[in-house]
């Protein structure tokens, strides 16, 4: 039988060489490709094979875009052996060989480190697979490599470089190498736009999946906090730490997210989902829902909010009912509350995680501190440590100012926030523009961000759904749509509906 089946195997690959029509690009679907399998014009094998190349021409040389930073070097022999299972099974799952490039937080047993960017932890190499990267597996999915990220997840300096990694260097926005790709999941979001894997996961406390992909011109979703597991992920909280798919259309995303939701009982604020994401794929899904604009989410970069208004209209022409001046009353009262929730939780997470890596590496936050301070050459020549020596000041996750904050900054963002505006106005999701065109890439001064609407699905651990709404100045921005706890549904429907009747989204030009 054995035998029988390797012969199967090459005929299909012959024939492939021979015959196929098959044709991969920006545009090409997780449907695309599967369909193309099943008619043998296209194996996982060849698959894995272009996006290697394409990895090599544009992110390695060319453009130098950076964003993929390690691969798995058994992703060709996982892809063969994926093919001989299709032979004789069909498809595995629903994200049967096919590509995924995981956030350089997310721990893999591929033989490669999990590092958060930072070179302390170059030889972290977990003695087991992240929770969701088993269930990626089990759908049938190849975890093709790792890519870059703002080191620590953007959580080490009040001064960074969305991108840089003191072990990787700066990633690049593919639509403009001089500009910023956002972060923290900077190289997700650059290599699901460029098109270097057909799915990319980054991961979200406040803005890390949403600013990438708007600022890369792509799909990205912060599920509800607890639906996707946080184990394995090196953490920076967890009242706000989730991981989500990043994709160039909708229906990939939610593919993926599909693949990654299952209740994990070892994470102790794991939420049960029953949501069936996939049946809210609907063409006229933006039609008849009751739609808030959050006024005081928006108005800092003139050109994004123009390209809004017409994403206004556009939803009012698919039959949306728009509600406006929608505003969180409360914005400026929730800030402080999160960055004092999250000092206190880094501090002890962090910790937690450390104490069970290697031999050799540091084993708390302060150990860590101690680390960059004799390696500020590499971890420190553009800016330092400051959130760190913050975190490391904090106490325990039993003081009275922690959970004070913790109470506040939930009750502001949710019953008093995303859930009274619902109520209030009657509405089915909220909108604002994700974030701003991106900014000129600057090791001197920092990040020049001017805002984002991420914060309050951030805090509340609500769903937030980004999809692009088209250019300024031929930098991509995006349409931001965010609703109540498990509201997956609501917000698949708008930005599939959205998506599919402006098509906005072009692919960056490589060189």
């Amino acid at each position: 039988m054995k035998v029988l089946q390797q012969l199967a195997l090459l005929f299909l690959l012959f024939s492939v060489a021979l015959n196929s029509q098959a044709e991969v690009n920006e545009n090409t679907t997780i449907n695309d490709i599967h369909q193309q399998m099943q008619s043998k014009q296209l194996t996982s094998e060849q698959l894995v094979q272009f996006y290697l190349q394409r990895i090599a021409e544009f992110d390695d040389k060319g453009m130098t875009l950076n964003s993929v930073v390690q691969l798995n070097k058994n992703a060709l022999k996982q892809a063969k052996a994926l093919d001989r299972y299709f032979l004789t099974h069909g498809l595995k799952g629903s994200l049967h060989g096919i590509p995924i490039l995981l956030k350089d937080n997310i721990d893999t047993i591929d033989g490669m480190a999990n590092t958060a960017g930072s070179v302390a932890l170059a030889n972290n190499f977990p003695d087991d697979d992240a929770f969701l990267v088993k269930q990626l597996k089990e759908a049938g999915a190849i975890i093709l490599g790792k890519t870059n990220l703002s080191e620590w997840a953007n959580f080490r300096s009040t001064a960074s470089s969305s991108g840089w990694s003191g072990l990787y260097g700066q990633s690049k926005n593919p639509y403009d190498i001089t500009t910023s790709p956002c972060g923290s999941s900077s190289g997700s979001g650059i290599a699901a736009s460029a098109n270097f894997a057909t799915l990319t996961i980054g991961t979200e406390t406040d803005g890390s999946v949403t600013c990438p992909a708007a600022i890369n011109g792509v799909v990205g979703i912060k599920p509800t906090l607890g639906t996707v597991s946080r184990d394995g992920i090196i953490p920076i909280a967890h009242s706000q730490d989730t991981a989500g798919p990043m994709a160039r259309n909708v229906t990939d995303a939610v593919i993926l997210l599909s693949a990654m939701v299952k209740a994990d009982k070892n994470d102790h604020d794991f939420v049960s989902s029953n949501i069936k994401y996939l049946s809210h794929l609907k063409l006229d899904g933006v039609k008849g829902k009751r739609i808030g604009i959050a006024r005081n989410l928006m108005g800092y970069h003139k050109g994004g909010d123009n390209v809004f208004s017409q994403a206004v209209r556009d939803l009012k022409e698919l039959g949306a009912v728009i509600v406006e001046d929608v505003n969180f009353e409360n914005k400026d009262q929730w800030g402080d509350a999160e960055f004092e929730i999250l000092l206190y939780e880094f501090k002890d997470e962090l910790n937690k995680y450390l104490s069970k890596t290697a031999d050799g590496i540091p084993k708390s936050l302060n150990e860590m501190i101690e680390f960059n301070k004799r390696n500020a050459d590499v971890e420190m020549k553009y800016f330092g440590q400051e959130i760190f020596l913050m975190a490391q000041a904090k106490g325990s996750i039993t003081d009275k100012i922690y959970l004070e904050a913790l109470a506040k900054a939930k009750r502001l963002t949710q019953e008093e926030g995303i859930d009274a505006l619902l109520e209030k106005h009657k509405l089915d999701l909220i909108i604002a523009p994700t974030t701003g065109p991106a900014w000129k890439t600057d090791w001197v001064n920092g990040d020049h961000y001017l805002g984002s609407a991420s914060s309050a699905a951030a805090i509340s651990g609500y769903p937030h759904i980004t999809v692009p709404m088209g250019y300024v100045h031929g930098l991509p921005v995006g349409l931001s749509l965010f609703s109540g706890k498990l509201q997956e549904g609501v917000l698949i429907e708008a930005a599939f509906g959205y998506e599919q009747a402006t098509k906005h989204r072009v692919a960056p030009k490589l060189y």
